[in-house]
């Protein structure tokens, strides 16, 4: 539920799929994705996730402006049990070199 991408220039964008998997016996609706700060962006499935179906959330976080140790958090809201879940990216975000440095 973590994907940690490590050391990445200020100004990178880190994308990450988490993949999951409809393990109920009803279809899973996906309500909402919401992120901890604008600067990461979850893009969800919108139609019903049938039983035995696999499915993905995209997350992109752009560091633009975040330097240091980042921990960003997107909440998902479902119909399913537990109905909120949530999934991060976690990393360190440092300032790119100068040219010729």
């Amino acid at each position: 539920k973590t994907y940690d991408f490590g050391l990445v220039n200020e100004g990178d964008k880190v994308t990450h799929t988490f993949p999951f998997m409809n393990t109920g016996k009803e279809p899973l609706i996906i309500k909402d994705a919401s992120s901890s700060c604008g600067c990461t962006v979850p893009k969800y499935p919108r139609n019903p996730i049938m039983p035995g179906e696999s499915a993905s959330i995209h997350v992109v976080f752009d560091t633009k402006g975040k330097i240091g140790s980042q921990n960003k958090t997107v909440t998902i809201k479902t119909n399913g049990k537990p109905s909120s879940s949530t999934v991060a990216l976690k990393g360190f975000v440092t300032t790119p070199p100068l040219n010729g440095e």
